[in-house]
């Protein structure tokens, strides 16, 4: 065998090694994380992202993986968190809402945000220059919600027309929708008991002030502790008589009574076509973000009898969905 035949024999199996050994490692599986605000054991809004991969042809622990991280109401703690999903290596950041997105993008200026906002107008805070082009690395889909608590007002009036106070549980993080119910309740001749949680979020005592002030109802502004918490609101509001209306519909699955807004189970799904498209290549900054223009308006039947309320028909054939 000659030098040069060697030397070809050898070559050909140094490359036939290298591809061996790159066959051998396995692809990198992107990673996606979840910071939040809140999250409960329950909590719809992972698996309502999976639901939506899935759809997309991915599955969480096998060809994509989900990365969770939740404040759990201490803010000092999102750049904490941001900053950790970063050094973990995620491709992409979803984020809820406005304060966990500036975390993140505090975190990295590079990293693909996918925000799922329900109270915010990421223009007019400057999270994002123009909702066409959103510009840095932030888009996803937001929904003004703040501009439907005057409809849920009257919803409760089309269940109450006799209603004349309305107990109203807001926090640091609903503050806007509240600003945006006063006039809506002036409107409706309805006097706003305001009845704000704070520190330990102490629903009993909550509901006991909205009993003393002697409220026909109470209307839940939208924060992810009220969510976190809606069974045990819920079982408050039994005990208590009084009728509750929010903005999700888990509360209501849970026992409260009606709900009006956009879904949870509808926004984040969508953060997957997001995740898709920015997996695929396309930048954050060119992709639009979306405006939530479905709400759905839900009813619980067994929460109205054990309160002793009918519901008229006129809700009952609007409603999306009637739990009886």
């Amino acid at each position: 065998m000659t030098k040069r035949s060697v030397f070809r024999a050898v070559a050909l199996s140094l490359v036939v090694l290298a591809f061996t050994v790159s066959a051998q490692q396995p692809a990198k599986v992107p990673i996606v994380g979840v910071l939040m605000v809140m999250a409960a054991p329950d909590d719809p809004v992972v698996p309502a992202i999976r639901e939506g991969l899935r759809q997309l042809g991915y599955v969480d622990g096998t060809n994509i993986r989900i990365e969770r991280r939740a404040a759990q109401n201490q803010f000092d703690r999102r750049p904490q968190l941001a900053a950790e999903l970063i050094a973990l290596g995620a491709d992409i950041i979803v984020v809820g809402g406005e304060p966990p997105a500036r975390a993140a993008r505090q975190a990295s200026s590079t990293v693909p945000i996918v925000i799922v906002s329900f109270d915010h107008d990421p223009v007019a805070s400057g999270l994002i220059d123009s909702f066409n082009r959103p510009g840095g690395n932030v888009t996803g889909i937001f929904a003004r919600t703040s501009e439907l608590v005057g409809k849920r007002l009257e919803l409760l009036k089309e269940v109450l027309p006799k209603a004349s106070r309305v107990a109203v549980f807001w926090d640091v993080l609903s503050a806007r929708q509240l600003q945006e119910l006063e006039p809506a309740a002036r409107a409706l001749g309805i006097q706003l008991e305001r009845i704000e949680l704070r520190g330990t979020y102490d629903f009993a005592a909550a509901f006991k002030t909205a009993k003393r002030k002697k409220v026909d109802a109470v209307i839940l502004l939208f924060s992810p502790m009220f969510t976190q918490q809606r069974v045990r609101i819920a079982s408050l509001a039994l005990e208590s008589k009084l009728p509750t209306i929010y903005q999700e519909e888990a509360p209501v699955s849970a026992g409260g009574l009606m709900s009006y807004g956009p879904s949870i189970n509808d926004m984040f799904p969508r953060a997957a076509y997001y995740i898709d498209r920015l997996l695929k290549g396309a930048k954050a900054s060119d992709l639009p973000m979306e405006q939530a223009s479905t709400f759905k308006l839900v009813v619980n039947l067994k929460t109205a009898e054990a309160l002793g309320l009918t519901i008229p028909q006129s809700i009952l054939l609007r409603a999306d969905k009637v739990i009886r």
